[in-house]
């Protein structure tokens, strides 16, 4: 017997050194610290072309969190700094921390938008008759957090109907008919799929019938969760997982008119937009402040906080070499399909080259979230 009992003690021991008890998995979000060597491609990216994005946060993030006053203090010294201060100073002012999904997975989805280009009249036309529709009046948003502090941050979009805030119309209703007055729309355009398209991306331009531009940026949201079309599609057995790209999707759209507005309508979120100046830097994000091409992300801010840099580390679409597409971005977005902790939709900027790389983009990738390190005084 004893023997026996001996036999387990060595196995257990043995079991323990081999590792054959598993480590508990990690929380879906941001982990512990990882050294900057962990970061795929660290050592060759070019910092100094992310500073005019850290600055953009740095407008922002002082109020938001109080470890990035002084940091942003002393950003603010080296106005032009080449790669090497950069990344010293990065180096020194913040921590790295891999972010991990569910099930202790490492890789995401990494996604991109971009600003999309549409014709349209500031007035209705037989040719333009699709309205681009301003924040309407009759939008009422609730802040739940100032009745319950457990739902802090949260908020509900509705109308009132007889003293009561009911949910605010769904896409089905507005394109049946239910829709804000017309004294709402601030321009018309010739194509609905492309307006559909522009609620996804969150901001784009118009082109008027004289060549004057419109530029246009995210007012509010109906309250309505977004539900992908291309997963209706695919769920309908009218698309292949792998084959749902939004080039693909407009393409199917546009030879299936006679079932589009089904498919567009299953996805109840509709977006309302406003108009912003032509010589701003470029699309306002969530964090309120100017995108940048290929250095701001749109993140899920449940895991990821707004305004902090985010090390990429995915590829781009198209290239057969499988070529590592890694730098510096900054969460300086949101968007109603962003969900989850290892997720992120990177802007690609204006242009038929931005549209046709996020169009195609969906490609697994890894993040890195950088926090401000505790600096202590001696």
């Amino acid at each position: 017997m004893k023997k026996t009992v001996d036999k387990l003690v060595v196995a257990g021991a043995l079991c323990l050194l081999a590792s054959c008890i598993s480590a508990p998995p990690r929380a879906p979000g941001i982990g512990q610290p990882v050294p900057w060597t962990q970061l795929p491609g660290w050592q060759d990216e070019r910092l100094a072309q992310a500073w005019p994005a850290l600055q953009s946060s740095c407008q922002k993030m002082p109020a938001r969190d109080a470890r990035w006053g002084e940091l942003c203090a002393d950003a603010a010294l080296f106005p032009a700094p080449d790669d090497d201060t950069a990344r010293a100073f990065f180096e020194t002012r913040f921590v790295a921390h891999e972010v991990s999904g569910s099930n202790d997975t490492a890789e995401g989805l990494i996604t991109g938008y971009y600003e999309p280009l549409l014709h349209g009249s500031r007035g209705k036309t037989r040719r333009f008759r699709y309205p681009v529709y301003g924040r309407p009046d009759d939008l009422v948003v609730v802040d739940l957090g100032a009745l319950y502090p457990e739902l802090q941050g949260k908020r509900y979009r509705g109308r009132l109907n007889n003293n009561r805030v009911v949910p605010y119309y769904s896409r089905a209703d507005i394109s049946n008919g239910k829709r804000p007055p017309d004294d709402a729309v601030i321009a018309w355009v010739d194509d609905p799929v492309a307006l559909f398209f522009l609620e996804i991306q969150g901001s784009g331009r118009i082109r008027l019938p004289d060549g004057k531009m419109l530029h246009v940026g995210y007012a509010d949201q109906n309250g309505h969760p977004y539900v992908a079309i291309g997963r209706t599609l695919v769920d309908a057995g009218l698309m292949k997982l792998e084959e749902a790209t939004m080039p693909a999707i407009r393409a199917w759209l546009k030879a299936n008119p006679e079932k589009a507005q089904a498919v567009l309508n299953s996805n109840p979120s509709y977006v309302f937009f406003t108009l912003r100046e032509p010589d701003s830097l470029g699309p306002i994000g969530a964090l309120n402040v100017p995108l940048q091409p290929e250095r701001s992300v749109a993140v899920d801010p449940n895991f990821i906080p707004l305004g902090s840099p985010v090390w990429l580390d995915t590829s781009l679409p198209g290239n057969r070499d499988a070529r590592p597409y890694r730098r510096l971005v900054f969460a300086q977005d949101t968007g109603g399909a962003i969900r989850g902790p290892v997720r992120a939709d990177l802007f690609l900027g204006f242009g038929e080259n931005a549209e046709r790389t996020a169009g195609a983009m969906r490609q697994r990738g890894k993040l890195f979230v950088l926090l401000p390190a505790d600096r202590k005084i001696n």
